[in-house]
């Protein structure tokens, strides 16, 4: 197993599938930073260098908000809702769908706490 800003990649798998698996980073994104460095898109996460890594987890790190930035970020977000006692910020506090949806007949999870 290898580590690329806290996400795990696996070994087999491509440069370009393989950064995807870090929270922050989508196809474009990926295709982008392996463009800037010049690595192909078909190589494999065993065949890269360990200066290449270090390239790839530099680039990332500098231009990206990733991994625990980023759900630190949205924690925060939802702290700031529930702080400000908003519809939203209470919906996240018990626990209930937030977005609207329908909780009559669905939202299991949301209910076990409360069918207790």
């Amino acid at each position: 197993m290898l580590y690329i800003s806290g996400a795990r990649s696996v070994a087999d798998e491509q440069v370009r599938i393989a950064s995807t698996k870090i929270d922050g980073i989508g196809p474009k994104k990926a295709i982008q930073v392996r463009y800037r460095l010049g690595i192909s898109g078909n190589i494999k996460i065993n065949e890269l260098t360990k200066y290449q890594i270090d390239q790839i987890e530099q680039m990332i790190g500098q231009d990206h908000v990733v991994h625990w930035e980023l759900k630190r970020g949205e924690r925060a977000d939802i702290e700031r809702l529930i702080s400000i006692s908003c519809y939203r910020g209470i919906r996240h506090q018990d626990g209930s769908p937030v977005r609207g949806q329908r909780t009559h007949t669905n939202a299991r999870t949301c209910r076990k706490l409360i069918r207790k």
